[in-house]
Order: structure tokens, then C-alpha cells, then sequence
């Protein structure tokens, strides 16, 4: 399936259902009547709906909430479209009030309930249908020549996105010493791709391709097997690439995110926030702080952090001890529900930190960063961020955690962050509500369970190995 078709028939779907959603919020506030469909009440209803259709093609456009972009995780959809929804009812209200269209307030309550219910509703059935066509076997086979990070990376996005319809056979991937020339155009590995009725063939292979990879891909389009290039280097992870097309002449543009701006809007964004989230969470805070104060006789501590480029700074938080055995009840239930983190929002305030973006870890783990893993510190570290939300925290592998601070980062923009808030919120409220049965949640629970299968197994991987391996040694010996 088509991204671009799913996301056009979701867009239909959304088009068709703002309507109905207005009609039956008009029915639910003031009931069935028998003139309900005269020339009047729907003129009178009628400025409304298009108004509605205006911002959800800008708001579906620029938010991209019909489901595939977050892995149809719903409390990423679910935001969004929350967010989207309050935009409409704001700008709906706006119209009624200086266009003199009087629409009852109820009615238009009625009318968001209905269609963030309904938009949720249409997502599901769309996951539903594309679930029920992977379980069928409607998939297309998928090989990926390369065994280091950017083939995992390649997996782990099928592996997220099954409106594909695609699933990862296995790697293939070549021993490390040159080939001798003037082999036999006979290419190793041809005939284990037809047995496993593959269709597509992905190249994530870091350097130069090989000759062998070369002939691969020509024997793999002779036979009707399709091929994709990631391009190379894959680690300009932050740049937004745009293909262009000169003369036949593929070139990818890179385009590098506007650090001015966007400072502008999450500082603004940070003090708004932060400040009134300071004012509400402060009763909390001080009960914490009091029991700490009298239990331990110190009730914060202050603990150095990486910050932007690397830069040290001394992050606040209550005095607890994490994942500490034999802790106390009430400490423990400061940690699991982040209670304990609350107190840097001070940090916040001071701009050492953000509300959002990529959780900022000691200068332990920063010294030992890959390149990969030092984009993580191109931005302002942040107290929550796409990493957390799917359940990754301080005792997850910094590499677990770039990947999706990473993605965070190649979209940066105040719905993203509003939307992250919100899922922070539902997070959190999803382990408020565990913490009677669980008594301590100090495993995080990973979201998105709609994902068919992990991508393809140890010994399956050592079988695409074996078998290129035992080819090419085949093959030398027949030369």
C-alpha cells in the first residue's frame, strides 16, 4: 500500500465525517426536529462546516496526523489531532463572533467530541485493515544488503510502519575482503532471494559499493526485483534531504534546520509553560519536599549533566535514590511517576534546559558518545522528549534513546512540542492508574504493540550470512 493513497483516503474520510460530526452535535443540543434539513438550518450551520474543511486540510497538511507518521501509536495521533481540534473550535468561535453567526457553545463542544471520536475511529479502522492484510500474507518480501547501524535503522522504520506492507526477510551482506576480478557474472545470493520470493532490495551499506553488490543490483532489476539506494551519508541524520532531479542526475539537497527561530518559540514556549506548570505542580512539590526534608534531612540535590554541545550544568531534582533496592514506598512512587523530576523546571526557567527535546544524560555517558549519538547534543537538553514518551528512561542505552531524539529533532516545531506534552501527561497518567496493581513501575511499558513481528532473527541473519559466504566461496573455487 501506497503511503500517499492511505493518506489520501484517511483525508477523505476526515472531509466526510465533519459534517456528520456537525449534524450530530445539532441533533444531540437541540434534538429532532421535523424542519431539522429546511434551507434554514442548514445555511445556518453550513459557514461552519467549510471553515472546518479549510483548517483540517491545513491542519492534516502540516501536522501529518493520519496515523502512519507516528507508528499509529495512539496517544501520538490522539494528540494531535486534540490539538488540531482545539485550533478548529478556536477559530470557529472567532467566526461565529465577527461574522454574527450565533451557534450555540454547547453545540460546538458537541461538535469537537464528535469529531476527534470520529477521526480516531477512522484511524483505527484504517490500522485494522492494513493488520488484517499483513496477518493475510499481503506483504512484500524485504532484504537489506548491509549489517551495521543504518541497515538496523532501515529495519527498525519497516519494522514501525506497517501500512508498508513490508517485512524484513534478512540482511545480506558480503565478507570484508576484495574480490578478485574477473569473476563469473553468475551473482552470488540471486537464487536465495527468488527462493524467498523477495521483491525488494534495500542497499544500507556505509563506503563504496563492491563490484559483487553492483552485479546483485543488476541481476535483482533483470529479474523484476525492485531496489532502493539509502544515500550515503546516511549520519547527516538532522538535514531534511530533497531529492532534485538534473537531467537524470539524482542529487539529494540537505537542508539544515534554522537554530534562530526556533530558539525564539521554545524559549517563549518554556517560560509560558514552565512557569504556569511551576505554579500548579507547587503543592506537590512542597508535600514532597516537606517528608523529604524530615526523612532524609535534605530534601533536593543537584547533579551534573551534559547539556547543549556538551556543556556541564548542575540539574535539580528531589533527593532520591533511582532504582534503588529496598527504597520506600513514597520514593518510589516519586520516581515512577517522575514526581522527582519536577524540580527542574528551575532549570527551565534559568534556560539551562527546555520542556522538550532529548533527555540530558552525565558527562560519563557524554564522553563516551559516538558521532551519531553527539547530535543528541546540537539543541537544548529538555525534561521530557519522544525518547521518554515511548518508555525509554535513564537506564536505557543512549543508543535506544538517539534514535528517537533524533527523529524528534528533524521536526522540530510547537505543535510537536504541545504534542509531547500531551503524550507526557497520558504517560503518566497511564502509570498513575497501573501504580495500585503494579506497586512499583520501574519497568517502562513500550507503546505501540500493533507491531507485526521483530524484525528478522539471530539465526536468520546467520543464514543470510552463511549462504552469501558459502556462494561466494563457490564461486572463487570455480574461478
Amino acid at each position: 500500500m501506497k503511503t500517499r493513497m492511505l493518506h489520501f483516503w484517511i483525508s477523505v474520510a476526515d472531509l466526510v465525517w465533519i459534517p456528520l460530526a456537525m449534524l450530530l452535535a445539532w441533533l444531540l443540543r437541540y434534538g429532532l426536529e421535523w424542519d431539522f434539513f429546511s434551507t434554514g438550518k442548514l445555511h445556518a450551520i453550513s459557514p461552519f462546516v467549510v471553515i472546518t474543511w479549510i483548517l483540517w486540510n491545513f491542519f492534516s497538511s502540516s501536522m501529518k496526523f493520519d496515523g502512519a507518521r507516528d507508528g499509529w501509536w495512539f496517544p501520538a495521533v490522539g494528540s494531535r489531532l486534540f490539538l488540531a481540534v482545539c485550533g478548529v473550535m478556536a477559530a470557529l468561535l472567532a467566526a461565529g463572533y465577527l461574522g454574527r453567526w450565533y451557534i450555540s457553545r454547547l453545540a460546538l463542544i458537541y461538535f469537537g467530541l464528535s469529531l476527534i471520536l470520529g477521526c480516531l475511529t477512522i484511524r483505527y479502522v484504517a490500522r485494522s485493515v492494513i493488520r488484517r492484510r499483513y496477518y493475510r500474507g499481503e506483504v512484500r518480501q524485504v532484504v537489506i544488503i548491509g549489517d551495521g547501524r543504518v541497515a538496523r535503522e532501515v529495519a527498525n522504520k519497516i519494522e514501525r510502519h506497517p501500512e508498508m506492507l513490508c517485512k524484513v526477510a534478512g540482511f545480506l551482506f558480503s565478507e570484508d575482503s576484495p574480490r578478485e576480478e574477473g569473476y563469473s557474472s553468475a551473482i552470488p545470493g540471486i537464487d536465495l532471494l527468488i527462493a524467498r520470493q523477495v521483491s525488494l532490495l534495500i542497499l544500507a551499506i556505509t563506503g563504496p559499493f563492491k563490484a559483487e553488490v553492483l552485479n546483485l543490483v543488476g541481476r535483482c532489476r533483470e529479474l523484476g526485483i525492485d531496489v532502493s539506494v539509502v544515500p550515503q551519508p546516511y549520519e547527516l541524520y538532522l538535514s531534511r534531504p530533497t531529492l532534485i532531479d538534473l537531467d537524470g542526475v539524482p542529487l539529494l539537497h540537505l537542508h539544515e534546520p534554522s537554530d534562530a527561530t526556533t530558539f525564539t518559540w521554545k524559549r517563549t514556549l518554556d517560560v509560558l509553560i514552565g512557569l504556569s506548570l511551576a505554579i500548579v505542580t507547587s503543592p506537590i512539590v512542597l508535600a514532597a519536599t516537606f517528608v523529604l526534608r524530615i526523612r532524609k534531612g535534605r530534601a533536593f540535590r543537584w547533579e551534573m549533566r551534559g547539556g547543549r554541545f556538551g556543556k556541564v550544568f548542575p540539574m535539580l531534582r528531589l533527593n532520591i535514590d533511582r532504582h534503588a533496592a529496598g527504597a520506600p514506598r513514597f520514593e518510589r512512587v516519586l520516581e515512577d511517576l517522575s514526581i522527582s523530576e519536577l524540580p527542574q523546571l528551575w532549570n527551565v526557567l534559568r534556560g539551562e534546559m527546555s520542556l522538550v527535546g532529548p533527555r540530558p544524560e552525565s558527562p560519563d555517558r557524554v564522553n563516551r558518545y559516538s558521532d551519531w549519538q553527539m547530535q543528541r547534543l546540537s539543541v537544548i537538553p529538555g525534561m521530557t522528549g519522544l525518547a521518554q514518551v515511548h518508555g525509554l528512561r535513564e537506564h536505557n542505552s543512549s543508543e535506544e534513546k538517539t534514535r528517537f531524539d533524533l527523529q524528534y529533532l528533524l521536526s522540530v516545531s510547537p505543535i510537536s512540542d504541545l504534542s509531547l506534552l500531551l503524550q507526557t501527561i497520558w504517560t503518566l497518567t497511564m502509570r498513575l492508574i497501573r501504580l495500585p496493581s503494579s506497586g512499583s513501575l520501574s519497568k517502562a511499558v513500550a507503546p505501540n504493540p500493533d507491531v507485526a513481528e521483530k524484525v528478522s532473527s539471530v539465526s536468520e541473519d546467520h543464514f543470510m550470512k552463511e549462504a552469501w559466504q558459502s556462494a561466494h566461496r563457490s564461486q572463487s573455487s570455480a574461478d
